[in-house]
């Protein structure tokens, strides 16, 4: 029993994080480099606060499994754990603060103006005149022209009087599109996306005409050039509604629905256009509807006294398509909402005039110039897909921007768009910037930065003209520069993600932070146009505007203004363009440091890092002279970048506060450093874009086909992979600046325990993500390898199982787990296949393959390959060539050398073709040297000598063997069964397949491999094979009946029937005990059978075995006989004891008749209590108990028992049955003088005789008997001699006679027994002479008849005869 230690126990060095570390470098002797823990890996989930120093937190945390447990992050492989990195950071960038988060209820000013340009949110690319043809026609102008932009395929339009021209504004030299059909002046146009299903699918946009009389339907086609740009086309459709007495100002268009509305100057009445391929029954194809009847204004009470208003009209009608909503702003900044139905009715359903909306501005702040003097000039919807609560941006003349929310009766309307809201509250004002006397366009000394305190009363934007805002936030802002408002200022502004998205402190909320920009245009503005996708960075209001996220994976937002001396190009400055410009430009006094402390102050270290790894990577933009956008080469940018990465990039940091006992290793405290943070934000950035989406998407074509399409363009592949190249080579070339990728080196620097263990975690982080690098760029070009074939072919050919697994296949998935390797793997074999088939060579499609994406054809793979195609080549020449067997010889040797990454597809493919051509005995050799390779530590042997415990994780391992042992059984089958099949063969190839069998049973009777003859031999067995395993000659046969033996009888027998074979009888004997012994339940007379057989193996002679040891094991079966005999007596015995009772009876033959019970068992418990006094005598001759009183008493116990009974039962007489008793002991007692002493019995019998039997039977029975068990004659002599010289009652005095007829019939008897034999009479003469002295006794004590002394007369002369 083991107690507790009782006391303490200490810990050992170093356990303590506190402990200095040992320096182990004293010596001069550097480590391997092996970054790992010295602690166990043992680990609790923790939990980890996320810090201000950086916006996305990657701890290297326990994953939780699928059962609801953990898994260490030190057992997760280096791929796993980057993927789980990946996975955790697109997560927390998909948790980026919604709109509606930093723009909540109340005011804010919030800018930052820098006077550098490197830091504005958007630059300027370039300014594209208007073309002379232009304005040859707008100087022909006779009534009125109008501008505008169809900006996201870079056209511009002008309208003079009737005619209306479009032309590429990109192009230097562009041609007119022109539509001069119509005779009316142009009042409006508008570009709109038509109805589905309405017209040819080549017109894609609908360009809605208004005149002073009619409204025409344009349809417009913008495909994409060759040469870049676009090619526009006009289609007539011949739809036209008439529009007398509407001066048509306005048109709006519905993207999801194609339905189109309008109005006109004269009222604030609603109009739709609708439209349709054929006319219907009282329905014409283009018809207009008025769904506001007579106006909203015609409700209003009027003053016929007063003087007389300008009528209220639209300036404006926006649509949000996520919300089914359109709203629209009047001439007296009133705003209206109008809720699109499904059955195409339009209701209007919230009327806010301009005074409600003050009021509600008038609740959040106190009395402002800018509030009370302002009317709205602007109104952009917020998608719900951007905000859940707000609905709408509305721009005032003062430049605020002021944001609503629209409620439903029963809260907010976030995503269900078939409910209207019946509300409109204003959530938040936002105040211009900070008014300084040089803010339009004018040098800054300095950055304008209002974040302290809200300012109310700047008038930098008044007076304000128009104003639009595009996601997640743009806003541009149209300033009159001049009186007369023929020169505009434009303010933009943009949101600043990073600084959203990483509050200064954690408890805080994110503030409405925006970089301000001043541009001075020169001219008056006309139109302003997204010339880029709209964006967004995720379709929920959640990570909808987070910039940084997607910086590298879409394309910057561009933005086209329209002024009257041409089109101005922006483009969105992203955090990398700012990083890589302003060290170049804007280092400042403290050089290009102060860049990378500015960034570390806004954004983090990690934020930083990434940066400086995008910028040192090639991904920094920049505007040249030339207004090209290119990537910043410039070797100092570069090679700060770099330093920034490296020296910016922080330290892990060990979480002591995580520490709470010692179950949790070390190295899973430990907070990696912003150095990797920003690299894995880097990564996961580039790839976000991939990571969760299908590799392939399966169609049916037009004809019925299939088709299989990359779900990625294969452009963005490619794209994504120059960039991971970009990463992978940085990490390569300075791996020596990097202490975590320096080597050993690097743990010089370490001072302590704690340090030590941090660069470990360090190492190991950044490791695991290089790994992943690697692999993603060998994945995608292996995609890209996978496109470049015949795809749908190659899908076609593969398993419905295979092919299932590739409709789901992600690039996670095949990036980060086995299974997508295992699947890329499957594709690259069909790919090689597929070329060979086609007549390629291997070595020319694998190497191919190799260079490309070496990880998924591997050298391994390539020799697999180069196999197969022996295998295939040999099928082609035939296997029973010469010329088919080196190649099925060659094709074995070379899958030999790949058997470790042979997988089992592979080995079943392999054997099935050898068996196919008679090669069995490769097919063997293959199937064991790919076991033993799967498990080089012989785990699984250890597993079966263990005794094949459960649960065992070594079990996997010998499943995994066991597969492939299956497949070599078939072949054992297959070569038993072969022979029938072989009798219709010619006597030569049965000679042939005869040869090839003995090969194969050679290779499986020669295998080392003992494993695998365990499992054969199981198989045999199962299989009834015993005689094949008996004749089988391998030391692994004993070996594996022994392991056997224990459990298993029938195993256990063939163990002994395998040892006499081999005529090695002592083990044999050994194993027959063991039988005998063991707790099998073996009735006794099976066990007394294998002990019986056990003497004779052991009595036989072999050649090698001792012969001591020999008569050792003989003299233990013999004992254990004699036991299992004396056993058996009793049993017999007790099986027709009529003393037991039935139920008795069964509990004593259930016990008897089985295990070998010891003889002090037998005797206590059995034997002396049924009063079986024969056998207790057995018991002492077994067990050499020579107490001489307790023999002679039992044997007296005996004669008394046998007399009782037989006198009881009146036959046989009790003389009879004492004479059969004495028949059945002496020869199992041998004779013994301690158990059989004839000293003692011959008195007792004859003393029984008298007193019980006298006159019964032949007087002289006793002798008789005695001689018939073989006493000898002197013995028997010398007993009664001395009962005739002791007279000792009842033989005294006269009945001394009965002793002395005794001893003349003994001698009489010995006499002639001597005297027929060639030996001396009597046994010699010193005997002759006793006897002779001892009948001249009888003869003169004359104790006999007369008859008896004539007889002793005649004995006694021939005695004499003989002594003479």
């Amino acid at each position: 029993m083991a107690f507790p230690p009782q006391t303490p126990q200490r810990p050992l060095p170093g356990a303590y994080i506190q402990t200095p570390a040992f320096n182990r470098f004293q010596s001069g002797q550097i480590p391997q480099p092996n970054f790992r823990p010295s602690v166990a890996p043992s680990i609790q989930q923790h939990g980890t606060q996320i810090q201000a120093q950086t916006q996305v937190l990657v701890p290297d945390t326990p994953q939780v499994t699928g059962n609801g447990g953990t898994q260490p992050a030190e057992r997760l492989k280096p791929i796993a754990r980057a993927a789980k990195t990946i996975n955790e950071i697109l997560a927390q960038e998909r948790k980026y603060p919604e709109l509606d988060s930093y723009i909540g209820q109340g005011i804010s000013s919030d800018y930052d103006i820098s006077n550098q340009s490197t830091w504005a949110p958007f630059q300027k690319i370039k300014v594209y005149d208007i073309p002379d043809t232009i304005f040859e026609q707008y100087n022909r102008a006779q009534v009125s022209t109008m501008m505008g932009l169809f900006a996201d395929f870079n056209h511009a339009w002008v309208s003079i009087d009737n005619a209306l021209y479009l032309w590429d504004y990109t192009h230097p030299n562009p041609d007119l599109i022109g539509f001069e059909e119509q005779p009316n002046t142009i009042t409006a146009v508008r570009l709109v996306v038509p109805r589905a299903g309405v017209f040819i699918p080549q017109i894609t946009r609908l360009l809605v005409i208004a005149t002073t009389a009619e409204i025409h339907l344009v349809g417009l086609s913008a495909q994409p050039a060759p040469n870049g740009g676009h090619s526009v086309s006009l289609f007539s459709t011949r739809l036209s509604i008439s529009i007398k007495g509407i001066d048509v100002n306005v048109i709006e268009g519905s993207a999801a629905s194609g339905r189109i509305f309008f109005s006109g100057r004269g009222s604030d009445d609603v109009y739709e256009v609708t439209y349709q391929q054929e006319e219907r029954w009282f329905q014409n194809k283009c018809a207009k509807i008025n769904h506001t009847s007579k106006g909203v204004s015609a409700f209003k009470p009027s003053n016929p006294f007063g003087p007389r208003k300008a009528a209220e009209y639209l300036t404006q009608m926006a649509v949000d398509d996520t919300r089914n909503l359109i709203y629209t702003l009047s001439s007296r900044s009133t705003i209206r909402t109008f809720h699109m139905k499904a059955n195409g009715a339009l209701d209007l359903v919230i009327s806010k005039p301009l005074d409600q909306t003050l009021n509600n501005i008038g609740h959040m702040t106190s009395q402002s110039d800018l509030i009370s003097t302002m009317t709205i000039v602007s109104i952009n919807p917020i998608s719900s897909r951007e905000a859940s609560k707000l609905h709408l941006m509305a721009t005032t003349s003062t430049g605020c921007r002021v944001f609503m929310s629209a409620t439903a009766s029963h809260g907010w309307s976030i995503t269900d768009s078939s409910n209207a809201p019946s509300s409109m509250q204003v959530q938040h004002v936002k105040f211009p910037p900070p008014e300084t006397s040089t803010q339009r366009g004018s040098p800054r000394t300095e950055n304008q930065i209002s974040n302290q305190s809200v300012q109310t009363s700047s008038r930098a934007l008044v007076p304000t003209r128009t104003a639009v805002r595009y996601p997640p936030g743009y806003f541009f802002c149209f300033v009159s520069s001049d009186p007369q408002g023929g020169i505009d200022s434009l303010f933009i502004s943009g949101p600043d993600s990073g600084r959203i998205g990483r509050p200064q402190e954690s408890s805080q909320l994110s503030k409405y932070a925006e970089l301000g920009l001043w541009l001075n245009l020169g001219s008056r503005a006309e139109d302003i146009g997204l010339a880029s996708a709209p964006f967004f960075a995720a379709p929920s209001p959640t990570g909808f505007g987070n910039e940084l996220a997607v910086q590298y994976d879409k394309v910057a937002s561009e933005v086209a203004i329209l002024t009257n001396t041409g089109v101005h190009t922006l483009r969105r400055r992203r955090l990398v363009d700012m990083f890589a410009a302003a060290i170049r430009l804007d280092g400042g006094d403290d050089g290009p440091d102060w860049v990378a402390k500015r960034f570390v102050r806004h954004y983090g270290r990690g934020e930083t890092a990434s940066t400086a790894l995008a910028v040192a990577c090639g991904q920094g933009l920049d505007v040249t002279s030339d207004s090209r956008i290119t990537r910043v080469t410039d070797p100092e940018v570069l090679e700060y970048a770099r330093k920034a990465f490296v020296h910016f990039g922080g330290k892990p940091q060990f979480n002591e506060n995580s520490v709470v006992d010692n179950s949790q290793p070390e190295i899973d405290l430990v907070r990696p450093s912003s150095r990797h943070e920003g690299l894995s934000l880097y990564v996961a950035r580039l790839v976000r874009s991939i990571w969760k989406e299908l590799i392939a998407r399966e169609n049916v074509s037009a004809t019925g086909g299939l088709t299989v399409l990359s779900a990625v363009s294969l452009v963005k592949l490619r794209e994504i992979q120059q960039d991971l190249s970009r990463v992978k080579e940085f990490l390569d070339s300075n791996r020596n600046f990097i202490d975590a990728l320096a080597g050993p080196q690097a743990l010089e620097s370490t001072r302590s325990k704690q340090d030590e263990v941090a660069l470990q975690a360090e190492h190991r982080a950044l490791y695991s993500m290089q790994v992943l690098i690697n692999d993603m760029i060998e994945g995608i070009a292996f995609v890209l390898v996978l496109f470049d074939e015949r795809i749908e072919a190659l899908v076609v050919s593969l398993a419905d199982e295979t092919r299932l697994q590739l409709r789901s296949l992600t690039y996670e998935g095949l990036f980060s787990t086995e299974n997508g390797k295992d699947l890329a793997k499957d594709l690259v074999k069909a790919i090689v296949n597929r070329n060979i088939a086609n007549g390629s060579s291997v070595e020319t499609v694998a190497e191919a393959l190799r260079r490309r994406c070496g990880s998924f054809c591997s050298a391994e793979d390539v020799i697999v390959f180069k196999a197969q195609e022996q295998v295939k080549k040999a099928g082609e020449a035939g296997s029973h060539t010469e010329f088919g067997r080196n190649l099925l010889n060659e094709s074995l040797r070379l899958f030999k050398q790949v058997a470790s990454n042979l997988s089992m597809e592979q080995l079943q493919w392999a054997v099935q073709r050898f068996q196919q051509m008679q090669f069995f005995a490769g097919a063997i050799q293959l199937a064991l040297d790919v076991a033993q390779e799967s498990d080089r530590g012989n785990r699984a042997l250890s597993w079966i000598q263990d005794g094949r415990p459960e649960p065992d994780p070594r079990i996997v391992i010998f499943q995994s063997r066991k597969r492939c042992y299956d497949l070599i059984h078939q072949v054992i089958y297959s070569l038993d069964d072969a022979p029938n099949q072989a009798l219709d063969l010619a006597d030569a190839q049965r000679s042939l397949f005869a040869r090839r069998r003995s090969e194969a049973y050679n290779v499986v009777d020669t295998s080392m491999d003992e494993v695998f003859q365990t499992d054969l031999y199981d198989w045999y067995l199962a299989q009834g094979l015993t005689e094949r395993l008996l004749a089988i000659q391998s030391p692994y046969v004993v070996t594996y009946l022994r392991r056997k033996a224990s459990d298993d009888i029938a195993s256990a027998n063939l163990l002994w029937r395998y040892f006499s074979q081999a005529e090695l009888y002592k083990d044999a004997a050994e194993v027959q005990l063991a039988l005998a012994k063991s707790e099998f339940a073996l009735p006794l007379d099976r066990r007394i059978e294998y002990l019986s057989l056990a003497k004779a193996n052991a009595n036989t002679n072999a050649p090698g075995g001792g012969r001591p040891a020999r008569q050792v094991l003989l003299r233990e079966i013999s004992d254990l006989l004699d036991v299992a005999n004396i056993q058996d007596d009793i049993l017999q015995r007790l099986k027709t004891d009529e003393r037991l009772t039935p139920e008795r009876q069964v509990d004593v033959v259930n016990e008897l008749n089985g295990q070998i019970q010891s003889l002090t068992h037998l005797f206590n418990f059995y034997a002396e209590g049924a009063s079986y006094f024969d056998i207790c005598l057995l018991i002492y001759q077994a067990a050499d108990h020579r107490n001489p009183t307790d023999i002679r008493a039992t044997w007296q116990n005996l004669f008394e028992r046998v007399h009782e009974i037989t006198s009881a039962r009146g036959e046989p007489l009790p003389y009879e049955a004492i004479i059969e008793c004495l028949r059945s002991l002496g020869p199992r007692l041998t004779l013994s003088e301690t158990i059989f002493p004839v000293n003692e019995l011959v008195p007792i019998l004859k003393r029984y005789a008298f007193e019980n039997q006298n006159g019964v039977g032949p007087e002289t029975w006793v002798i008789d008997v005695m001689l018939e068990i073989d006493v000898p004659y002197e013995t028997l002599f010398t007993v009664l001699e001395s009962m005739l010289y002791r007279e000792e009652a009842p033989f005294n005095g006269a009945r001394r006679r009965f002793v002395a007829n005794d001893l003349l019939h003994l001698i009489q008897l010995w006499y002639r027994a001597t005297a027929r034999g060639n030996g001396t009479e009597l046994g010699g003469r010193d005997s002759a002479a006793a006897v002779e002295m001892t009948l001249d006794v009888i003869l003169r004590d004359g104790f006999i008849s007369p008859d008896q002394m004539e007889e002793c007369r005649v004995l006694i002369g021939k005695i004499r005869a003989v002594l003479r």
